[in-house]
Formats: structure tokens, C-alpha cells, sequence
């Protein structure tokens, strides 16, 4: 092998080494950087090994380091941020899960329904992970104990209903895909739709039918009042608040009224708004939301900077070409070697956080996707059809990184706010199906493109 790859391989083979010694990701992945460009670059001085890190390689690193800092589409991550943490604030949750729980009251797994719809709707309007699981799980794992719900089912309920955010529009990672690829944020966002519907339609359809064949596992409330329009009128005046927010933000995206960047700021106002509505606003609440979208962003950043830099490296000594080429050599055909790469971002989502599997592998397997010139349904109407759909099947599947073990977040936010009959043990067991349904989930975007091309092929018409 040429010197620039061992050394990509050598980057890839220290990461996996040091990401079990506990050290900070971010960490890693800059001091990997570092480390590596060090080599190349005395490689190239010293011995005139020929793998491409010289004084002006040195300089693009910086400049990228900084560049990133200066990326104004990036600005949308902490007002969608503040807003989610902002409604979390507002207790607009507690109202429709009142509301919601009378309503379906009267169905064997009806809490739980009611848990996966408003995690949808939580989805929709927060976008942050950790907000949506804790609220939830608050609100709803005692109730569902209470009634006698299955502990695994219970907690894994919530677990996976809470991972919507990282899916379903306004979502920060589908910002993320669409600044690595230059793409549409709105492409992105009406692309998202109908596959976090799926998703959301599998758990409600996988929870009544589990319903049917093991009812002890969730069994009735008590108090279960007879149905009336009532109800419904509750059901729709707590629902009604967060669909208009939720439209304002997306509706000014899709009808290109407003940029993604313009329409966080309306959804961190009119969060700001409901929270007044709900007297839930105080200077203490604003400053805990603020507090909280700067530790989460410090965070991100931090990751930001690693990865950046780290697939900034491994570019510059060609490591796209060694792992395109290795990746394209695989016999199997062009759903096949798709099909390849979605279990290595699976596997890779045991260990990493999606940020480093998104900045490292995604411009690395673009590339192979585009050369495929797939017949993806949206060529001529939908720019670059081909590079949405594939965003979204990474979506997909980065998604289910939220659940897997040993690092999936979801888990770890359940542990922490479950009650103590609840163990670690049980969420695993609980989360299980839903990975599964998140893998046929996938397989249905992976199968059927349209799923993800319509929706913005009727936004060009």
C-alpha cells in the first residue's frame, strides 16, 4: 500500500482504539487529527512520502476550524434549541397528555398511544432528544406502571417515541446532512415527513396489535369515562397551540417564506409566546432555556470541531478515494453496497454519536450514491433527488443509534428519570422492538424512494 493509505487506515484503526479508553469524543477525534496530520506532514518533509499534508494543507485545516464557526445556516441549531427546550417550559406536554389519555382511555394500550402521538407532535415542534424523552417519560412511565404496564414496554415506549425529534422536521441533524451536502434544509425537511409518520405509524400499529396477542402487558384504566365531543374538544384545544406553531415554522419553510435559519427564530418567538400564554414565562425559565441551549451547543460544537477535523485529515491523505474504492469493489450491485453501508452506519451508531458518523462517512458515501445514477423518482423536478433520498435513509438509520446500546442517549435519559423498579435491564428489553421497527422502516424508504421525494416533488410543481 502507498504511504497516505496506511495512514488513513492507521487514522481509522487509532479512532477505534481510543474512542474504549473513555477519553471525550471530541477529543479523539481532533487529537487523531492532530496526531495524523503530524505524520503526513514530516512523512512528506523528511522522507518525501508523497501523502499530501504540506504547509498549505496545514493552513486549510485552520481555516476550516474557523469557517465553521462562520457557517450562518448553523445558527438554526440553537433557536430550534431554545425553542424546544422553551415549549418543554411551557406545559403545553401536561395538557394533551390529559387530554389524550381521556380520549383513548377506552383502548387496550391507549396510554402508550397516547405517548407516541404526542412524542410525534413533541417532534414536530422541539426537535431535541433529551427534552422530549425526560418529558415524557415524567409524565407518563409512572401513570403507565400505575395501570400495570409491561416495565420493558413501558419504558421503551417512551424511549423510541421521544427519538422522533431527531427525525421528524424541524430536526438539527437533517440541518447538519444539509450543510455537508449542500442541500435543500427544506428538501431535507419535506423529505422527513412521511418517513417519521411511518415510523410513528409502526409503533401506534405495533402497540395495538400487541395489544390483541399479549393484552396482560396493557391492560385498561379503572377510570375509563365514556366517550364524548367533550373529549375531542379538549383533545383539539391542548393539539391546537403547538399545530399552529409547528405550521408557522415549517409552513414559512416549505412555501419559501422564510429560510430555515429565519424560521427558527419564529419558532423560538412563538415558544416564547406559549409559554406567556400558559403563565409558564418568568426571567428564571428564559435563563434556564438560554443555559440549556448553551450547554447543549457547547457540546455539539465541541464534536463539530473533532470531526471536522478529523475528516478534514483524513481527506487531505485521500481517505474518501482508499474507502470509496473499497467500498465500490464489493460485488454486489448498487443496492447492495446501499445496503452495506446502512449496516455500517447501524454498527457505527452502537458506538459514535451521529454528529461524528454524519461529518466523517456522509462525504465519503455521497459521492459513491451519486455515481450510481440511480432512477430515483424526483429526477427533473426535486434537485438532486438522488442525495435526499439518501440523506433521509441515513436519517433513518442514525436514528436508531438512540437506542442501540452502549451509547444510545434515549436509554441513558429513561434510566435516569425512570422510577427505581425500573433497571437497565428492562429498558434493553424494551427498546429492542422498536429498533426493529425502525429497521423496517428503512427497508421501506430504501424500497420506496417516493416516500421520501414526494412530498418536496409537489412543493416544485
Amino acid at each position: 500500500m502507498a504511504p497516505n493509505e496506511i495512514l488513513v487506515w492507521a487514522m481509522f484503526g487509532t479512532f477505534i482504539v481510543l474512542l474504549f479508553t473513555g477519553f471525550p469524543i471530541a477529543w479523539v477525534l481532533g487529537g487523531v487529527g492532530v496526531f495524523f496530520a503530524g505524520i503526513g506532514y514530516f512523512a512528506d518533509v523528511y522522507l518525501e512520502a508523497g501523502t499530501g499534508i504540506n504547509y498549505g494543507a496545514l493552513g486549510m485545516i485552520a481555516n476550516r476550524l474557523f469557517k465553521l464557526m462562520d457557517n450562518w445556516i448553523m445558527v438554526a441549531i440553537p433557536m430550534f434549541m431554545f425553542m424546544g427546550l422553551m415549549l418543554d417550559e411551557s406545559g403545553i406536554a401536561e395538557r394533551m397528555m390529559m387530554s389524550m389519555q381521556k380520549l383513548f382511555g377506552r383502548v387496550r394500550g391507549g396510554l402508550a398511544i397516547t405517548v407516541v402521538l404526542i412524542g410525534t407532535i413533541l417532534a414536530a415542534s422541539t426537535g431535541i432528544i433529551g427534552a422530549s424523552v425526560t418529558l415524557l417519560g415524567l409524565l407518563s412511565i409512572p401513570a403507565m406502571l400505575h395501570q400495570g404496564y409491561n416495565k420493558p414496554l413501558a419504558a421503551g415506549v417512551v424511549a423510541a417515541s421521544g427519538t422522533l425529534g431527531i427525525l421528524i422536521p424541524p430536526s438539527v441533524m437533517l440541518v447538519v446532512l444539509a450543510d455537508q451536502l449542500s442541500l435543500s434544509v427544506g428538501d431535507l425537511f419535506m423529505g422527513a415527513v412521511l418517513p417519521g409518520l411511518l415510523l410513528s405509524g409502526l409503533y401506534i400499529t405495533y402497540i395495538l396489535l400487541l395489544g390483541v396477542v399479549r393484552p396482560d402487558q396493557l391492560p385498561l384504566s379503572a377510570d375509563r369515562p365514556p366517550m364524548s365531543w367533550r373529549m375531542i374538544w379538549e383533545v383539539v384545544v391542548s393539539t391546537l397551540p403547538t399545530v399552529a406553531l409547528i405550521i408557522a415554522v415549517l409552513g414559512s419553510i416549505f412555501a419559501g417564506l422564510a429560510t430555515p435559519t429565519e424560521a427558527s427564530g419564529i419558532g423560538a418567538l412563538g415558544a416564547i409566546l406559549l409559554a406567556w400564554h400558559n403563565r409558564r414565562l418568568s426571567l428564571g425559565v428564559v435563563r434556564k432555556c438560554a443555559q440549556g441551549t448553551m450547554k447543549m451547543m457547547g457540546f455539539v460544537f465541541g464534536i463539530f470541531l473533532g470531526a471536522s477535523l478529523f475528516a478534514l485529515v483524513l481527506r487531505l491523505l485521500g481517505g474518501d478515494t482508499v474507502i470509496g474504492n473499497a467500498i465500490q469493489a464489493i460485488p454486489l450491485g448498487p443496492y447492495g453496497i446501499l445496503g452495506i453501508a446502512m449496516g455500517i452506519i447501524f454498527i457505527l451508531g452502537f458506538f459514535l454519536d451521529w454528529i461524528e458518523i454524519t461529518l466523517i462517512l456522509l462525504p465519503i458515501l455521497a459521492p459513491i450514491v451519486t455515481g450510481f445514477k440511480l432512477p430515483i423518482e424526483g429526477y427533473g423536478v426535486v434537485e438532486r433527488a438522488d442525495l435526499v433520498w439518501f440523506c433521509l435513509l441515513v436519517a433513518v438509520c442514525l436514528q436508531t443509534s438512540f437506542l442501540t446500546p452502549p451509547v444510545g442517549f434515549a436509554i441513558f435519559f429513561v434510566q435516569g428519570i425512570a422510577p427505581p423498579e425500573i433497571k437497565l435491564s428492562d429498558i434493553y428489553k424494551g427498546v429492542t422492538a422498536f429498533v426493529i421497527l425502525q429497521l423496517v422502516g428503512l427497508a421501506a424508504v430504501l424500497l420506496w424512494p417516493k416516500l421520501v421525494t414526494w412530498l418536496p416533488s409537489l412543493a416544485y410543481r
